[in-house]
């Protein structure tokens, strides 16, 4: 009897997702590369998407990115480059190669895997008060939580909830080269953690805050990953309020028969004092963390006074960072606080028709102080005519109250 399986061919092949009002186009841009087989046809469907079809290179063709320039506008190339988080690669495909976006995803991921399992594109502007892109999955799994490091500190976090950047790593470890062992850090906008770990891990003892309760849950977890849980206290409250309530010299300081402390006044805001903060899990379900009783490590911190003394507030939100400054006024009281005065890093973006004259006189207007010695750093540059600096300056005397 005849054994028809002898007769069998497999073959591993290249295939391109396209809408399928371009097949007409791509087929004939790609005469030569297409899969010529006896009753095969090269265009199928794709069973995912009723709005896409496969069309199946020929096995003549062993990388698909000389296909690519065949199908992209004359001049445009594949994007070579992608900001990575953890196991995500983070594309900004716009204008004419969004009808190709889907292609371009796949190539990435192939050749990239397995380092690489997700492939995004960020959706529109952003608009929501966290100022968290919205992405689509271009390729790979729908999986938005990822681990990464950067310089010895492990980070967890949902990238479609929280905000991220990697081109920012640089700059996270030279600030943190500032600090010292001991150093008193304010973290106003602290995000996940990217300066506030850096920060304990040295030996600093750091009060850091985000207006995201998803952020602050990551940052909670990334203090515990990283074993600095001790010198890490984790706060979800507006920035306004959380410096001001740090500074805030308790009653019991006025009043010694009074046993009030800040840390007591601040517990119902604290994510480590027992708060249960809101996230989504990956599968975008709203969850609660389980309930915890106050770690016992967190005593050292306990007996910290802010409103005595900080070495450093950090402001990384340079969208606004600036509109803060105000904040500062009377927040400090000479007469309680002790040593020098904190060290100001306010992140600003600054446009090429702008001067750093012209961003030094917002910030003392906004202070309501001159500022002194003021230190502008480059961080980078985000845009052909806009730039993100750091302005570090010492709090001037006449904020004080």
């Amino acid at each position: 009897m005849l054994d028809e399986s002898k007769f069998d061919v497999h073959l591993q092949l290249w295939a391109l997702r396209i809408p399928c009002e371009l097949c007409k186009v791509v087929t004939r841009v790609l005469s030569g590369y297409l899969l010529d087989k006896a009753r095969i046809k090269p265009v199928t469907e794709d069973p995912s998407c009723e709005k896409n079809r496969y069309v199946i290179l020929s096995e003549r063709v062993q990388n698909p990115d000389h296909v690519l320039k065949q199908i992209l506008p004359p001049g445009v190339e594949v994007p070579s480059s992608f900001e990575t988080i953890g196991h995500i690669a983070h594309l900004n495909i716009t204008g004419e190669l969004l009808p190709y976006k889907d292609i371009i995803a796949k190539v990435i991921y192939d050749k990239n895997y397995p380092r690489i399992k997700t492939v995004v594109n960020k959706v529109g502007t952003i608009t929501n008060e966290f100022r968290v892109p919205k992405f689509e999955i271009l390729a790979g799994e729908k999986d938005m939580v990822t681990d990464l490091k950067q310089y010895g500190a492990t980070f967890q976090l949902d990238y479609g909830l929280v905000y991220w950047n990697s081109r920012l790593e640089h700059e996270h470890i030279r600030l943190a080269s500032q600090f010292k062992p001991g150093d008193i850090i304010c973290d106003m906008f602290a995000g996940v953690g990217p300066f506030a770990i850096p920060a304990a891990k040295i030996g600093c003892e750091v009060f850091a805050n985000d207006l995201n309760p998803n952020s602050a849950y990551y940052l909670k977890i990334n203090a515990e990953k990283n074993k600095v849980d001790d010198r890490v206290a984790v706060f979800n409250m507006d920035a306004r309020k959380f410096i001001q309530q740090l500074m805030q010299v308790p009653f019991c300081e006025v009043n010694p028969e009074s046993d009030v402390s800040i840390l007591k006044a601040c517990k119902t805001c604290s994510v480590q004092n027992n708060v249960e903060t809101e996230y989504r899990n990956e599968n975008n379900a709203i969850s609660k963390p389980g309930r915890r009783g106050t770690n016992k490590r967190m005593r050292s911190l306990s007996n910290t006074k802010p409103w005595e003394h900080v070495d450093h507030v950090i402001m990384n939100l340079p969208a606004s960072a600036l509109q803060f400054l105000d904040v500062f006024r009377d927040l400090i009281q000479r007469r309680h606080w002790k040593g020098s005065l904190p060290w100001i890093h306010c992140y600003c973006f600054m446009r090429s028709n702008e001067t750093k004259e012209q961003i030094l006189s917002e910030a003392e207007s906004t202070l309501g102080a001159g500022i002194q010695e003021p230190i502008f750093h480059r961080v980078r540059d985000v845009a052909p005519n806009k730039a993100m600096f750091c302005l570090s300056f010492r709090l001037p005397e006449e904020a004080l109250l």
